[in-house]
């Protein structure tokens, strides 16, 4: 079932490190032609320097980075423009900050077992997050609920039918990136 959506539209792909949102959004970005932000691109390096030493990032070292989200989904929004950006998102008020303006943005929770995560993150190189930050992600993750603009999708499928599944229940059209009865 399709779920309604406004243009422009700006996709959040939200989940704990590991989860699979780079691939996907990577994927969505070259089928939709949307211009697609990784947002760990934009975290100060101090963040990434505490998360490389295995220290939780706290709701003040999230603060900046999730103004920069917010900003780059806004400018999407201003040019009316679609777009992808990668980001956690983990709790209910960081995502009222990248949605702030209350319409324009849809948060695609990419949802999985942290026994599934982790065995993905065990297999992941040179990324600056540490597998033994996990537990810490699971727990400051607060899933979307239904008064959100949010899409849950399991992440069991491959990375290709995870993308499928987001155009088919958003009613994007791959080719044109335009909803299907635009």
């Amino acid at each position: 079932m399709a779920t309604s959506i406004d243009k422009p539209v700006v996709l959040v792909l939200m989940g704990v490190s590991g989860c699979g949102k780079t691939t996907v959004a990577a994927i969505l970005s070259g089928r939709l032609d949307w211009p697609f932000e990784e947002g760990d691109a934009l975290h100060p390096q101090s963040n990434i320097d505490k998360m490389h030493a295995g220290h939780p990032l706290t709701d003040e070292d999230r603060a900046p980075w999730l103004e920069k989200v917010a900003q780059w989904v806004e400018q999407c929004l201003d040019a009316g423009e679609n777009g992808l950006i990668t980001c956690s998102a983990l709790k209910r008020s960081y995502r009222d900050i990248i949605n702030r303006r209350g319409h324009g943005v849809q948060f695609v929770y990419l949802a999985g077992s942290k026994q599934t995560i982790a065995a993905r993150l065990a297999a992941r190189h040179g990324h600056f997050m540490p597998p033994a930050l996990l537990d810490s992600q699971f727990e400051a993750l607060q899933e979307p609920t239904a008064d959100e603009p949010a899409i849950r999708v399991d992440i069991g499928p491959a990375p290709s039918t995870i993308a499928n599944t987001i155009i088919d229940t958003l009613g994007l059209n791959a080719t044109t990136g335009k909803k299907e009865n635009e």
